[in-house]
């Protein structure tokens, strides 16, 4: 297993995305550049991402902001809940914590508009942690890799990647570890048309093994719920 992560770093720090505007040991820049690139593709982020920084450099201008503001600069990004989130979070590190995001991940998660994941990358990337990530494109690389098959949205099927996620972690280097997986499921093993001559672990891969890159991960049920009644969502 040790060797998935250890390939994913040479990996990355060869072939790997590089000199992003976010990629600081700055908890306030990652955590914005997370929530933003939730849903939405880097290219489009970037200067929607500088705008942000322009207007609202560190936490305390973004938490005394009208919410009105931040919605503006918000606009064209879509899914506003994240903006409103955004604004509730500063709020929140400003009044819970002294203005500075805590390095735990549990802390972190528990912020407005933060999830188990985001929460994972933003202390990762900022103070090192090492935690597990599990985004739709982790998600992704681990069902086609790993040949884990059933709907990663049903609850059974994400508990067993978060294990897998968590027992793949390298003892140092998580960080680099993380970007790398990011930058795999968004440049090589991506939804369709994945470059598999291209992939550093297309020799481990039970997808490729199989012939069955194109059927992982498993799509979702026509009829599914997330506590696995079956019922229509």
């Amino acid at each position: 297993m040790n060797t998935f992560a250890e390939t994913l770093i040479a990996w990355q720090r060869g072939h790997g995305r590089h000199g992003l505007p976010w990629q600081v040991r700055d908890a306030y820049r990652v955590w914005l550049s997370e929530i933003m690139l939730q849903q939405t593709q880097v290219d489009t982020v970037i200067p929607y991402y500088g705008r942000f920084l322009s207007r609202f450099p560190d936490l305390p201008s973004l938490a005394a902001a009208p919410v009105e503001d931040v919605l503006t600069l918000w606009s064209g990004l879509g899914y506003y809940a994240r903006a409103r989130n955004l604004h509730k979070c500063a709020q929140a590190v400003m009044d819970r914590h002294g203005g500075a995001f805590p390095a735990d991940p549990a802390l972190l998660a528990e912020l407005p508009g933060i999830g188990r994941s985001t929460a994972a990358a933003i202390s990762a990337f900022s103070h090192g942690t090492r935690a597990a990530i599990l985004d739709g494109n982790v998600k992704r690389v681990l069902t086609r890799c790993f040949g884990i098959d059933g709907f990663p949205g049903s609850k059974n099927v994400e508990n067993a990647l978060w294990t897998l996620a968590e027992s793949l972690l390298p003892a140092s280097d998580v960080d680099i570890y993380t970007q790398a997986q990011m930058d795999l499921g968004a440049t090589v093993c991506t939804r369709g048309r994945p470059a598999c001559g291209r992939c550093p672990v297309a020799g481990r891969c039970v997808a490729l093994r199989d012939g069955r890159v194109g059927e992982l991960p498993t799509p979702r049920p026509k009829k599914w719920s997330a506590n696995g009644t079956g019922a229509s969502r």
